[in-house]
Parts: C-alpha cells; sequence; structure tokens
C-alpha cells in the first residue's frame, strides 16, 4: 500500500505509515500537476493546505482516503472524493495550543510595537519608545472569533494569565453565550478570529465592520487569509481606527503591499508548526489512513454525508 504526502509531514508520522506497512510516496512539488502524475498507484494521501482537487482524485483509480493533516479541508474537493466513496477527515485540535500562542504572541507584539522596536534597534533609529503610544492587555476586552478548540485556547489564556473580559461570537457554540458580531466588535480591544473560512465568513471583516471597532483596538487573523478585507484593513490602520494587526494568515504579496509600511506584525503561516504539533498531528493524519485503509471510517471525517460504506 502507499500514501501520497502532498506537503512535507514530521518523519513520526511516516514513521508510523511505514510500521504498518504503507509506503509513503512524497511529492517534489505540491502543485496538483505533479500531486495528479504521482497520484495512481497511491491509496491514500496525506495533504496540508495545498489540498486535493477533483483532477488528481480522478488520477487515482484505488484511492481510499484523503487525510488533512491540520483541520482546515477546503482546498480538498469533498464532493469528488465523496462520490468516489473516499472519506476526507481532519485532524482538529492537535494544533490548538500551538496556534493559540502565536495568536496571543501576535497581539503582545502589536500592543508593545516589539518587532518594529527590533527594527528601529537594528536600524539605528532612536527614540522609537518616544514615537508610538504601546497598550497593555491586562483587563481589556477581548472578542474571540470561533470557541472552537484554538479559540476556547486562546480565551482561557487571555482569561487567566490577563485578567481580560472573554467575549464571543460563535453561533455554534453550545457551551458559552455568543454575542453578535457587531456587539462584539463596538466592546473589543483584541479582536482574535477563528472561525473556518465559508462562504458567509468570506471578508467577515469589512470596512463596516472596522468602522464600528474601538479606536486603537488590535485585530489578530491566525485562522483563513479570506476573513480580512485587506484593502479595508489598510485603510482602517492608516486612518488610526486600529491600531495594529498581527497576521498569520492573508493574501499573497500582502507583506510587500499596502499594508507594508502599517503597524502590522507578519508571520508566515506559522501557527501551527511547533514540534510538539507537528508530531500530533502527524500522527493523527496518518492514524486516519491506517484506519481507513483497514476498512474502518476516520471519526473525523468531513464528507460522511456524502459517503455509502458504513462506519
Amino acid at each position: 500500500m502507499k500514501c501520497l504526502i502532498v506537503q512535507p509531514i514530521h518523519a513520526r508520522g511516516l514513521d508510523l505509515l511505514r510500521a504498518h506497512g504503507i509506503e509513503p510516496v512524497i511529492c517534489p512539488s505540491s502543485d496538483m500537476e505533479t500531486v495528479a502524475a504521482l497520484a495512481g498507484p497511491c491509496d491514500a494521501v496525506i495533504t496540508r493546505n495545498a489540498g486535493f482537487s477533483a483532477a488528481a482524485i480522478a488520477a487515482a483509480p484505488g484511492l481510499r482516503v484523503i487525510s488533512v493533516h491540520g483541520t482546515g479541508h477546503n482546498a480538498v474537493d469533498k464532493a469528488a472524493a465523496g462520490a468516489r466513496g473516499i472519506p476526507v477527515c481532519n485532524v482538529p485540535g492537535a494544533n490548538a495550543r500551538s496556534v493559540a500562542e502565536l495568536a496571543l504572541g501576535l497581539a503582545l507584539a502589536v500592543a508593545r510595537g516589539i518587532a518594529a522596536g527590533d527594527a528601529a534597534e537594528r536600524a539605528g533609529r532612536a527614540a522609537f519608545r518616544e514615537s508610538a503610544t504601546f497598550t497593555e492587555l491586562q483587563g481589556r476586552t477581548a472578542l474571540i472569533v470561533g470557541w472552537g478548540a484554538i479559540g476556547r485556547e486562546l480565551g482561557r489564556m487571555l482569561d487567566r494569565a490577563f485578567d481580560m473580559r472573554v467575549l464571543v461570537h460563535s453561533p455554534r457554540a453550545t457551551d458559552i453565550a455568543s454575542v453578535g458580531l457587531e456587539e462584539g466588535l463596538a466592546e473589543a480591544d483584541l479582536v482574535s478570529l477563528h472561525t473556518p473560512m465559508r462562504a458567509e465568513t468570506r471578508h467577515m471583516m469589512n470596512a463596516k465592520r472596522f468602522a464600528l471597532m474601538k479606536p486603537g483596538a488590535i485585530l489578530i487573523n491566525t485562522a483563513r487569509e479570506g476573513l480580512v478585507d485587506e484593502a479595508a484593513l489598510a485603510a482602517a490602520l492608516t486612518t488610526g481606527t486600529l491600531a495594529g494587526a498581527g497576521l498569520d494568515v492573508y493574501e499573497h504579496g500582502a507583506p510587500e503591499g499596502p499594508l507594508r509600511d502599517l503597524p502590522v506584525v507578519f508571520t508566515p503561516h506559522m501557527g501551527a508548526t511547533t514540534e510538539a504539533a507537528l508530531i500530533r498531528v502527524a500522527d493523527r493524519a496518518a492514524t486516519h489512513v491506517i484506519e481507513a485503509l483497514a476498512g474502518h471510517r476516520p471519526a473525523t471525517t468531513v464528507n460522511a454525508d456524502l459517503l455509502s460504506f458504513p462506519a
């Protein structure tokens, strides 16, 4: 049996596959043309944010499972997989602590001007600390948009470490009261996005929503790039409506575009890349492959409504 590895995963996951008689096939590139060319003899796939297209699915007649290394599965053609009876499964929650810690780090970096201060020191520019206003998180109000494993973990951190008042906007939440998005934005000093990318959440942070926010508020996005209208964000930062933003996900070229000279801290989609998180996610993604090839449906199958074989 063979498992196509579309993008790199931790060696622990590869070793787990081999221990169960499954040969990893490593893609040299994650573009779908290359992926489809290598998919033919494979029984399984592990992919990350590159996803897996309908054309790649069609190129693999013996494909039995698509395992997503992480939570987001938008880039996998679940309808095409379902039409073939192929389960698509993900790994929710395994990287929650890692992403939540980065979100907190970005919030502190923006509030205290850490990245800009470092750049000023390296460039020999004097008087940086007198050039801007810096804020504390202690006792302020945070709005967590999306109350999944990551949002809950960040909310717990902000509550316990900074005594922040934590508001939640998550219509699907069952364990906490959800406030309206506009209501929460009007009260929050810190807004952190942790919601999936859906048609209704695309550009949920737009000019209208930024206009509702408190002057000096901070926006953090470690979820999905399309949640934020970046042109509207640039305008809000330019006018001072927002004090700053921390972005781990963003449109291609954003650090060289209109946001370049504004108070934005960029990180290269590294929320889930701690060693511990990479091991946890790779182990679980590989375990899903092992389960599916043994004839069992993985518990986190996301296209179950399109499948016909028993769980």
